[in-house]
């Protein structure tokens, strides 16, 4: 399957932007996309006390993994818009959990790493090496090496005491929170992972583990005949209790199974490409139901929301951010399937301009809010809620980003670049 190329204009030198106003995003114009990220980035950043040599855990009540998807989101920023403000720091909050046997099994975060934890800084850790982002430290493998630690770490736990396979959501007996329950973040990290490893690397053991965690999430109804993904199923009662009616469903993770049928769909040829097109088609048409919270009334159209809890106003902090992460995937699966690019468009290209009317709030004046299909700012302005502006507005400019890397094209730099 072929990349589609840009045919937008190159964007204008980042460092010569300034920060701009949300609200007067201009999505035409790579100028203003890039102006408006800016303004979004440093209010995102602003979260992390961190510096260019040292790590800082984010504070409470930010958890280690949103760290990692933060970073995971700066990372888009610094690719898409060539402003490497943030590189430094990225790179050593990145190196900082690597662990003992480099594979992002951070002591200092026992307490609370779960399977879809790892998964996350995964995302982060490989997405830097589709990108030859810079890892500066000689004595910590590059970021390939660690993404197959990750890897290597999650298969190790697939777990067929129950339910015939799967990942709990908990690692340790410890954080008993979740050990009996197999969650769709956990395996559809474990799926999403497999698939871009094998494209990199063409090692067809990643391709069977991808084909074998897709098996086992549909034979366990955590993906629907709907194409609906669902949060999960207790391990306790063998994964039988998968009902769409009371189980829960959440963006981000029909944006993590889709990024990773789209990456099948991009390595494969003949039918199981068609297979996985097929796959990744019905996956964003499912994804829908995210968007247009109230039909055609109220300017919604096309608005994205967390269904789940947003219109009632019971969304969690974990749960603010992950429009983030379903915009950040579904842009990323445009490019590995041209196809789905008009309905990628419609829908993301819309929740962006929402998205920049609703940064008008916080400290700043700028911070962006938690529902995008009301007028001005709404909300909290969290952490979740610039990630999840952050991703949605700076993904327009991704057919004019180079796509991911792989094979001998992924190199480890040293060095890091000046806007």
């Amino acid at each position: 399957m072929r990349f589609v190329k840009s045919v937008r204009p190159a964007a204008a030198a980042i460092s010569l932007i300034s920060a701009g106003i949300p609200k007067s995003l201009d999505i035409s114009s790579p100028t203003s996309i890039q102006s408006v990220a800016k303004t979004i980035a440093q209010n995102t950043m602003s979260f992390y006390k961190g510096t260019d040599d040292q790590f800082v855990d984010l504070d409470a009540p930010y958890y280690w993994w949103e760290c990692g998807a933060m970073m995971g989101s700066m990372l888009d920023y610094s690719h898409y818009t060539g402003d490497h403000t943030y590189d430094k720091k990225i790179a050593t909050a990145i190196l900082a959990q690597v662990g003992p046997d480099f594979d992002f099994m951070s002591p200092a975060h026992a307490g609370q790493e779960g399977n879809d934890d790892q998964a996350f800084w995964g995302f982060t850790v490989l997405a830097a090496a589709e990108r030859n982002f810079p890892q500066p430290r000689s004595d910590i493998p590059g970021y390939l090496e660690l993404s197959e630690n990750i890897w290597k770490s999650l298969a190790s736990r697939w777990d067929t005491s129950t339910c015939n396979g799967g990942l709990r959501w908990q690692i340790f007996a410890s954080n008993p929170n979740g050990l009996d329950y197999k969650n769709s973040v956990s395996n559809g990290g474990f799926f999403q992972l497999s698939a871009r490893l094998s494209r990199i690397t063409g090692n067809q053991t990643y391709v069977e583990w991808a084909n074998k965690v897709w098996d086992w999430t549909q034979g366990t109804g955590i993906i629907n005949d709907y194409y609906q993904v669902l949060d999960g199923a207790s391990s306790a009662k063998n994964c039988s209790d998968v009902n769409a009616a009371v189980t829960p469903s959440f963006s981000y993770s029909q944006g993590i199974y889709t990024y990773g049928a789209a990456v099948m769909a991009n390595i494969s040829t003949g039918a199981d490409q068609d297979k996985w097109t097929d796959r990744t088609k019905k996956l964003l048409e499912s994804s829908q139901n995210y968007f247009t919270p109230f039909g055609d009334v109220k300017n919604s159209t096309d608005v994205m929301y967390e269904h789940a809890c947003e219109h009632i106003d019971i969304c969690n902090t974990d749960m603010r951010s992950f429009k983030g992460y379903f915009s950040r995937f579904v842009y990323a699966s445009k490019i590995m399937v041209p196809s789905i690019k008009p309905t990628v468009d419609r829908l993301l290209h819309t929740s962006a301009k929402a998205a920049a009317q609703g940064c008008q709030g916080g400290s700043t004046g700028t911070m962006c809010g938690t529902k995008w299909y009301v007028d001005g700012f709404y909300g909290d302005a969290g952490l979740g809620e610039q990630m999840s502006a952050l991703e949605t507005i700076q993904g327009v400019l991704i057919d004019q980003a180079k796509p991911p890397l792989k094979g001998n094209d992924i190199k480890t730099v040293r060095t890091f670049s000046s806007s």
